[in-house]
């Protein structure tokens, strides 16, 4: 299927690894050009190198920096002459208890995982309105459905991100102009983020790490965990001309493990 996005401009946070590089991968295939973030400049670098190898005839623009802070952004969003497509995302905030997260804990997650998100909105959706074509795709995660309880700070900040969502994605100067928001909401992907969770979770209840891997990969109804390349591949779907119709929703990728009906 041509998707019909060559020569899109996309910006596309957090994606020297992960499912933020997966999603880049997979626009640079449809022949879109990148701009990419990230904090770490020696793999957001060596991300670029791969993604002009995938395909040659598009720019990539490597942006190193910190996404969630104003300096960040503006970097990220002056090194393109516009911005079509915008895949947010972010690392999630550390596992812990609620008892000992400070307020400062909770306004970095916020920042991270909320407002960050709000301000590149923002940011490009007027002018996306403008020229009768943008797509958003906001990262967030399966916990929104089925909320994790050490993930109390994720929980809260991509929550409130969602209930954002749902309300400006439906405003009729947004959506007549053919400027689409959804979320989509990652389950157990083989990320970081999973080995992270997975090791902490094991220390707390005193099991190895490797057990308590596969007790995770035992509760997807597909046996396995998810990719980065899949992740993309649908993320790319979403930013493309054939999705004009899906708008403000909320697309739960997880290999079935959420157990509801809506």
């Amino acid at each position: 299927m041509d998707l019909d996005i060559q020569g899109r401009w996309a910006l596309v946070c957090a994606a020297s690894k992960g499912l933020g590089k997966g999603c880049a991968q997979a626009l640079v295939r449809e022949g879109a050009n990148v701009v990419i973030t990230a904090r770490g400049r020696e793999a957001l670098e060596a991300t670029a190198q791969e993604l002009r190898q995938i395909n040659p005839g598009v720019q990539v623009i490597p942006v190193a920096g910190d996404i969630t802070t104003h300096d960040g952004r503006a970097q990220a969003l002056a090194a393109a002459p516009r911005f079509d497509i915008l895949v947010n995302n972010a690392g999630g905030p550390p596992p812990g208890d609620f008892r000992s997260w400070s307020r400062d804990d909770w306004i970095a997650a916020l920042d991270a995982n909320m407002l960050t998100a709000i301000e590149l909105i923002k940011a490009t959706v007027d002018g996306m309105a403008e020229q009768g074509f943008g797509r958003i795709v906001n990262i967030t995660s399966g916990a929104v459905k089925a909320p994790i309880d050490v993930l109390g700070l994720s929980n809260g900040a991509r929550s409130g991100l969602t209930g954002f969502i749902a309300g400006i994605a439906r405003q009729k100067r947004i959506a007549e102009r053919n400027v689409t928001i959804n979320n989509m909401l990652p389950g157990l992907f083989e990320t970081d983020r999973l080995r992270q969770s997975t090791d902490a979770a094991a220390k707390a209840q005193g099991k190895r790490y490797d057990d308590a891997l596969e007790a995770k990969r035992l509760t997807i109804p597909a046996g396995r965990f998810g990719t980065a390349e899949e992740f993309g591949a649908f993320c790319a779907f979403i930013c493309s001309a054939k999705a004009g119709y899906l708008t403000g929703q909320n697309i739960l990728l997880d290999g079935g493990a959420y157990p509801g009906t809506m």
